[in-house]
């Protein structure tokens, strides 16, 4: 025997000017939900009647107009599932339901049977083109291949007319493994099958053609395409099809280039369920075409609940890193990632300006929001974390706005901690942790019985001051109440010597009860340190948060030198 190489390059479509590459797609294809058909027989555990209507229910609430929903030949389960559909009237009147069936008269007739009643709908049949399945595993040579697809639509058309289906029913025929076959004899076979059928529109008469197992590069699927559509004499009253497996990876890129290419209609399943490594994510390929601007009708803005819808019917979990669709598509953890969505977002209206377009931010190519996903969940907080990413989780996800020069001495807390225990923290211990770091924080200096006077248009303010266990009766007078204890500490000697350099105070809510949330920046000698203070008054928020920032200062041993009097 002789001796082959194991694998081998494709052979290029040979094709002059090839006119694909410098197109754009500005419309968008026909979307078929092959979900219920193709993506059912590859589960685990098939969908039950049941399960496959609640699916059935969300591809239409989603937009598909054209859901193949089984093989009704193939199971009991399968044609009931049909029946249910039409008795029970559950198909919109603008959704077109498809039927897969071999090229095998019985089938074909149970197949237009399943079908009685029906307002619109289309009998899919296909047959084996490459030489690899029609001659090795199906033992026909071509011209067999070729009078099986001529007979088997011959027998579709007769059994739409025997069930009184003929003006609501529409063909859609598949030359199997087309990107594995002579293009050729797959435009012979495609000819030969329209004149069987007769005069249609691209509505009632689709060409499919699959990679039903991805061989070819994705250029090379796109050069068949327009290669086809070319030389195929009928394209004016067919629809051409197009049916992407995920075998080396590339169905997505695969599709978009057969668009490109002259495919108007795409086959496919919500994330990418089928055979082996599953068909055509027609979420990932929608949402692309959705974020370059064209407005595909179909809407994904519930994101979350089509993955439990999917997950529990399936029985498969989406990745977390799936396009999209996955916990984790649009969260960062890196610190330069979270830095740079936060100071986007910021920044919207500026950066919509300058760019021209409603969203244009760092490393997020959509809007989360238009898929009902939350803004809070965009940034996650482990040891690859920086300050923007943990500011921003306590920004927007409990309205603390720390100032940005304390930013730093916030990521170097909470990096401290993950270090310590690894792996991620979620926001309710992020917010324990910076409470315990910078909240109210208790130490050598206590302040108790504060009371607030006006001075003449000074306010002016009387406490007990603790040092330790030292007690000293404090005065002071400043411009508001903040001012007026920084004069009696400053004037009492007690205190080492500091500056106020920071404050800043804003409300926690928007109810009249809502807690006050304040920050002081002291500095001390070339230290600067934080505190901050949560209170129901506003004004004893910001008192709290001198009497952190210094007792912060204190365990920090930054304080340039102790009075005489609190030793």
């Amino acid at each position: 025997m002789e001796s082959y190489p194991k694998y081998r390059y494709p052979e290029p479509v040979k094709i002059e000017n090839r006119q694909w590459p410098d197109r754009i797609i500005t419309k968008t294809p026909v979307w078929a939900s092959v979900d219920l058909r193709d993506g059912n027989q590859a589960l685990p555990e098939p969908m039950s009647p049941e399960r496959k209507l609640e699916y059935f229910d969300m591809l239409v609430k989603i937009g598909f107009k054209e859901i193949e929903v089984s093989f009704p030949s193939a199971s009991a389960d399968d044609y009931n599932f049909v029946r249910m559909l039409i008795e029970q009237n559950l198909i919109p009147d603008d959704v077109t339901i498809s039927v897969l069936t071999q090229a095998r008269k019985h089938l074909i007739d149970k197949t237009a049977e399943s079908l009685r009643g029906v307002k619109k709908a289309i009998i899919h049949c296909y047959v084996p083109s490459s030489d690899l399945h029609g001659r090795f595993v199906f033992n026909h040579s071509r011209e067999e291949v070729k009078a099986m697809a001529i007979e088997g639509t011959r027998l579709v058309r007769e059994a739409i007319e025997r069930e009184g289906l003929k003006d609501v029913c529409g063909y859609e025929f598949s030359p199997e493994e087309f990107t594995d076959s002579d293009l050729d004899f797959v435009l012979d076979i495609c000819c030969a099958v329209k004149e069987e059928w007769g005069k249609s529109t691209p509505e009632t008469f689709i060409l499919n053609l699959p990679a039903t197992v991805e061989r070819r590069p994705s250029n090379q699927y796109a050069d068949m395409i327009e290669l086809f559509c070319r030389k195929y004499p009928y394209l004016a009253e067919s629809s051409i099809s197009i049916h992407s497996h995920n075998d080396q990876g590339c169905a997505v890129a695969a599709s978009e280039l057969a668009i490109l290419a002259g495919a108007t209609r795409v086959e496919g399943t919500i994330f990418g369920h089928g055979e082996r490594t599953g068909n055509l994510d027609l979420a990932v390929l929608a949402l692309n075409l959705e974020s370059r601007g064209v407005k595909t009708g179909l809407s994904f803005e519930n994101m979350p609940e089509i993955v439990r819808i999917v997950e529990r019917n399936s029985g498969i979990e989406v990745h977390p890193r799936h396009p999209y669709a996955g916990d984790l598509a649009f969260t960062a953890f890196s610190g330069s990632h979270q830095d740079a969505i936060r100071k986007g977002l910021e920044r919207r209206e500026e950066i919509s300006a300058y760019f021209k377009q409603g969203w244009k931010v760092p490393y997020l190519h959509m809007d989360p929001a238009d898929l009902g996903r939350q803004y809070e969940k965009l940034i996650r907080i482990n040891s690859q974390s920086g300050k923007g990413g943990v500011v921003y989780v306590l920004e927007k996800e409990f309205g603390i706005y720390p100032p940005k020069s304390m930013h730093p001495e916030i990521g170097g807390v909470v990096q401290n901690y993950i270090d310590e225990i690894g792996g991620e923290i979620d926001s309710t211990v992020l917010r324990q942790i910076f409470s315990e770091a910078f909240v109210n924080i208790k130490g050598r200096y206590r302040m108790e019985n504060y009371q607030r006077a006006s001075v003449g248009d000074r306010s002016g303010a009387t406490f007990t001051w603790y040092i330790d266990k030292s007690k000293y009766e404090l005065t002071g007078q400043g411009n508001g109440p903040l001012s007026a204890v920084v004069h009696a500490l400053k004037s009492s000697k007690l205190m080492p010597d500091f500056k106020l350099e920071d404050f800043s105070e804003r409300s926690l809510g928007k109810d009249a009860d809502a807690p006050a949330i304040a920050f002081v920046g002291l500095r001390c000698g070339e230290h600067m340190v934080y505190g901050a203070g949560e209170h129901s008054n506003i004004d004893y928020a910001a008192i709290c948060a001198l009497v952190s920032a210094m007792n912060r200062a204190a365990m920090a041993k930054v304080f340039q030198k102790i009075a005489t009097e609190s030793e």
